[in-house]
């Protein structure tokens, strides 16, 4: 094999001349798939149908490490249904609106198109280099007019069902690129694509009104026990946040509507000594007096500046202010003080508590900054917190609680205070959720468009259907610059329409979608990515989906996740779908990591994808990406070895230029423990595969290459007709990882293109049967002889064999046998007499 010298530096192994040339079999092989249209996935061929989809690509560049290992992954997947007799759909497009292209136009004074499309080009180029079977005829991309005509027209069957409204509230707002964020974007206190400290900003939004499908969402995840990780399951229940409490009304003094609370502990009533709102909730705004006012816009401008994080951080000194009324406890008639206070949230219920500061740490930190009153409600036998400052959570005895003193049981004071409320008309036995409604409008151009048309007498109008899409004005260059609304608000040409109800003047809703939008519902459109007369035919999405098998980042497990499954329910309930889930299996694979670290340009220790596939060949760096670990473990680049997947490969290879046994030889003329060997490895990697543990499968490939080079070399040679069978599913297992090489060998074998066409093989289970055991014979405990019988051996033939053998004979040394212990067939252990 040549060494030749690479983008990686000198002496670097590259397959060339050597038997295999890596580069000439990429090209060959590229062309030949596209030609025979090999990947196509026909919607007429009538075998079974199976889906594997892999994670919408965003087109920020050429494709990256992390690409390497997320689509190799899937790969494996899509062909090995394909031999096995499944009629496959793997498609690709793009996630093609967003940020980064608007500030690369921004930069480069530009249109965002330009940019998107050249990316695009760039990775199709890569992914086609990459040998992954993709069904191009059903590429995509959402920011083409035909797609996001019907993105819009989704929009609108949400917006007739009531599902997308507007309101007008404190949203999250990131302040570099000036847009709002939904909860799911922001990942302690920082936006999630910059990471700039994100603030609070009051606007009318628009939202989907997911909390709506809440339960659902988390009882529907009992179809997903066992297909989808555990944690991704846990990472959702815990974002749903389901509570059981009740809602109690308390009334407010001088003002005719009550406030009111959420509380998952309402036996803790009579111990409430104070309310507290959150100060960027309406409700603190409504009901402060006139002589709190100043004080308290002017604590609200602060506590702006702050984030969610740091409002509820343990560390975090609580503030508040007093907002100069106060309410009246419903269970005992007392007179409370109502404050406004950071740390409570104007998302969590109506945005108010009631504090009952003896049983809550966060209640009585502020309780004692402010000296407003501490009432224990409950003895646990612990110092009252009036005093030690500590409160008390646990169980115990109800005190100072009227109809509930002399009770111990949680459940039961819970009931019954519950039942006294609901008697009285003031308050009822409720569920909430973490949960809220999702937060879609971005102030930003390179988006969809939102279909809405406001008037000023009929106020907001769907877009007609037929007036679909409604496109995106040419904007380029500074003229995106981000100014706090939406670029497209300056489009005065655009923006200025008539009503299409009353033909009025009026205006276009100048915001974008979020692009989380775009993306929960594409893997329905490459069912029939044509179709011009729906968003996709619902005949063609009942014959391919659910999905199968999903591959994608546990990063997006409560945003494009959550998101998909929740369109799934509306679209299901808008007649569109017949299924509650849209992935049935779902697949996480880990980062690519550098010496121990994330790769970054600011670290210097990025690893350039492009770079190891000119100096390895794709064959390795896959085989290299996946044999590393299991799916979901980090991969440490600095702990693995391309150059040895490489050398491996070549080793492969090499089998299929020494078999000589003829194309068609009937394997069962061979060697029977040669062929044994194979099919033992048939059964442990199709089982290994098909339980996601590629790693341990291509180690299994590898002592069955192991073995047939011994094979070859030895015994019965390369003439043996179950070399060839060996071989040849050498091939067929290494075209899961390794494609190029895998079609190679293939070619060498007579073997008719592609190898991805070919029919994966089945164990023939009397191969599996051993024919003979490897029994161990001990003498007092030590083992003394290994001798090879049959599976079914009977105790006193064994006995028989062991007692027979020469060295057991000598160990004995002519002493009578007092005891014989048989495991069968494994073990006989003979206990001599004196």
């Amino acid at each position: 094999m040549s060494q030749v010298e690479t983008s990686q530096g000198a002496g670097q192994p590259r397959a060339e001349r050597g038997g295999y040339d890596a580069a000439a079999a990429e090209a060959k092989w590229q062309r030949f798939w596209a030609e025979d249209r090999t990947f196509v996935a026909r919607d007429d061929d009538p075998r079974e149908r199976r889906y594997m989809l892999d994670m919408f690509p965003y087109p920020s560049g050429d494709l990256h490490m992390g690409h390497a290992e997320a689509y190799a992954m899937g790969d494996v997947l899509a062909r090995i249904w394909r031999m096995q007799g499944y009629n496959v759909m793997h498609p690709i497009g793009w996630d093609a609106f967003g940020l980064p292209a608007e500030n690369a136009a921004i930069r480069n004074d530009e249109h965002p198109s330009r940019w998107t499309y050249e990316n695009i080009e760039t990775q199709k180029k890569s992914f086609k280099r990459y040998g992954l079977s993709l069904d191009w005829s059903r590429e995509i991309h959402t920011c083409d007019e035909e797609y996001y005509r019907w993105t819009q027209w989704l929009f609108l069957q949400f917006f007739r069902k009531g599902l997308a409204y507007r309101k007008d509230g404190y949203v999250n707002w990131c302040p570099t690129d000036q847009t709002v964020l939904a909860n799911e974007q922001v990942k302690e206190g920082l936006c999630e694509r910059c990471g700039s400290v994100v603030t609070k900003r009051e606007l009318t939004q628009w939202y989907f009104r997911i909390t709506d499908y809440a339960q659902e969402l988390l009882d529907d995840m009992g179809q997903l026990e066992g297909t989808w990780p555990d944690r991704v399951l846990a990472m959702q229940r815990n974002w749903i946040g389901r509570s059981e409490g009740a809602w109690v009304t308390f009334a407010v003094e001088g003002r005719d509507e009550p406030i009111t609370v959420f509380t998952t502990r309402p036996d803790t009533l009579h111990g409430a000594s104070f309310m507290v709102v959150a100060p960027d909730a309406p409700l603190a705004e409504e009901i402060v007096s006139d002589e709190c006012r100043p004080a308290f816009e002017e604590y609200l401008e602060r506590v702006k500046r702050t984030n969610d994080i740091e409002r509820q951080s343990t560390e975090h000194v609580k503030t508040g202010v007093p907002l100069g009324v106060t309410a009246v406890n419903p269970v005992n008639g007392e007179s409370i003080p109502i404050w406004a206070g950071d740390y409570v949230l104007s998302e969590y219920g109506s945005g108010a508590i009631m504090a009952v500061p003896a049983h809550d740490q966060r209640d009585l930190d502020f309780a004692r900054t402010y000296g407003l009153p501490v009432r224990m409600v409950i003895d646990t036998g612990e110092p009252d917190p009036a005093v030690s400052g500590i409160a008390t959570t646990g169980d115990g005895a109800y005190v100072n609680s009227g109809s509930l003193d002399g009770l111990s049981d949680k459940a039961s004071a819970a009931r019954r205070i519950i039942a006294e409320l609901e008697a009285a008309g003031t308050g009822e036995a409720t569920v909430t959720y973490r949960l809220r409604d999702w937060l879609l409008s971005r102030q930003r151009f390179w988006g969809c468009p939102i279909p809405i048309i406001r008037c000023p007498a009929c106020g907001d109008v769907p877009v007609p259907e037929d007036r679909l899409p409604v496109r995106l004005p040419d904007l380029r260059g500074e003229a995106l610059a981000p100014r706090g609304v939406s670029p497209l608000a300056a489009a005065t040409e655009w923006k200025q329409v008539a009503c299409p109800r009353c033909g009025a003047d009026a205006e276009r809703d100048t915001d974008t979608m979020d692009t989380f939008v775009d993306s929960s519902w594409y893997f329905f459109r490459y069912c029939s990515p044509q179709d011009d007369e729906g968003p996709f035919d619902p005949a063609q999405v009942r014959l391919w989906s659910p999905v199968d098998q999903y591959v994608g980042g546990v990063e997006h497990a409560t945003m494009h996740l959550l998101y998909s499954r929740f369109f799934t329910k509306v679209l299901r309930d808008l007649g569109l779908v017949d299924f509650d889930e849209p992935f049935t299996r779902l697949l996480n694979q880990g980062q690519v990591i550098n010496e121990g670290k994330a790769m970054s340009k600011s670290l210097g220790n990025g690893v350039d994808l492009g770079a190891q596939l000119d100096a390895y060949g794709v064959d390795a760096v896959r085989l290299t990406v996946v044999f590393a670990g299991p799916p979901a473990d980090d991969i440490d680049w600095a702990d693995v070895s391309p150059a040895s997947s490489l050398r491996f490969l070549q080793r492969a290879h090499r089998l299929a230029q020494d078999v000589r046994a003829p194309h068609g030889a009937d394997p069962a003329a061979g060697d029977r423990q040669r062929r044994r060997a194979t099919h033992r490895a048939v059964a442990e990697i199709t089982e290994l595969v098909g339980s996601g543990r590629f790693n341990v499968a291509i180690a299994r490939i590898m002592e069955l290459v192991n073995t047939t080079r011994k094979a070859i070399d030895t015994g019965p040679g390369a003439a043996d007709p179950a070399v060839r069978e060996a071989v040849e599913f050498i091939a067929q297992a290494l075209s899961l990882f390794a494609p190029y090489v895998a079609e190679e060998m293939w070619e060498l074998l007579g073997g008719a293109p592609s190898i991805a066409n070919s029919t994966w093989p089945t164990a023939d289970p009397a191969l599996l049967v051993a024919d003979e055991v490897t029994m161990v014979v001990q003498v007092q405990g030590k083992v003394r002889a290994k001798l090879q019988v049959a599976p079914d051996i009977a105790e006193d033939d064994a006995v028989a064999l062991a007692l027979a053998d020469p060295k057991v004979r000598r160990a004995l040394d002519g002493r009578p046998v007092a005891k014989t212990i048989t495991r069968l067939p494994r073990m006989v252990s003979i206990v001599p007499g004196r």
